[in-house]
C-alpha cells in the first residue's frame, strides 16, 4: 500500500522553515547549512543542524542529532508516526537512521545529485526490500534551501580564492626584497 503524506502544504512549509532556523545556526559557525526537525503529533521533538567540522565527527549530521533528540524526548528508539524534515536530502547514513527509527515520513528541501539517497542516487527511504519504508517528498522550499547552501559555498570558495591571492602577493613581495 502506497503511502501519502496527511500534511498540508502550509504545514510543510512551516516545518521546512523550522529546519532551516537550524541550518543557520550551522552557517553561523562556519559548518555546512543544514538543518533537521522530528515531528510527532505536530510537536518539533527533535533538532539538529550540522557539527562535523565543530566535532571532527563524520557522523554529526543534522538529521542523527534530530533523531536522537526525538529518541530521547519520547524515551523510545521507535519513532513511528514522526515526520522529519531537513533542508538537504539525506545522504546513506541519515537515510539508514530513518529506517532504523522507523520515522514514517520525510520531507527534504534541496535535492543532493551527488549524495542524496532518498531519490537522486537511489531510494533507500522506499526500497521495499526493507522492513521500513518511509513516505518521501522532496522540493519544499527547494529554492530557500538551495540558495542557502550555494551561498556558503560561494562564499567558502571566494576566500579561498582570496587568500590564495595575498599568499601569491605576499610571496612576490618577499622576492622582491
Amino acid at each position: 500500500m502506497e503511502k501519502s503524506s496527511l500534511l498540508t502544504q502550509e504545514e510543510k512549509e512551516y516545518f521546512m522553515t523550522e529546519a532551516m532556523k537550524e541550518a543557520h545556526k550551522a552557517e553561523a559557525i562556519a559548518e555546512v547549512p543544514i538543518g533537521a526537525i522530528v515531528v510527532l503529533d505536530g510537536k518539533i521533538i527533535g533538532r539538529g543542524h550540522n557539527l562535523r567540522e565543530k566535532s571532527q565527527e563524520a557522523t554529526a549530521h543534522a538529521e542523527m542529532f534530530a533523531i536522537k533528540e526525538a529518541c530521547n524526548a519520547i524515551g523510545s528508539w521507535r519513532l513511528e508516526r514522526a515526520q522529519l524534515f531537513v533542508t538537504l536530502e539525506p545522504c546513506p547514513m541519515c537515510s539508514g537512521a530513518m529506517i532504523l527509527s522507523r520515522v514514517d515520513e520525510v520531507y527534504f528541501g534541496a535535492y543532493d545529485p551527488k549524495g542524496g539517497t532518498a531519490g537522486s542516487l537511489l531510494n533507500l527511504l522506499e526500497d521495499e526490500r526493507f522492513n521500513h519504508r518511509a513516505y518521501v517528498e522532496g522540493g519544499i522550499l527547494e529554492d530557500l534551501c538551495g540558495q542557502q547552501l550555494t551561498r556558503f559555498f560561494q562564499e567558502i570558495r571566494a576566500k579561498k580564492k582570496l587568500a590564495k591571492e595575498q599568499a601569491k602577493k605576499l610571496q612576490e613581495d618577499v622576492q622582491k626584497d
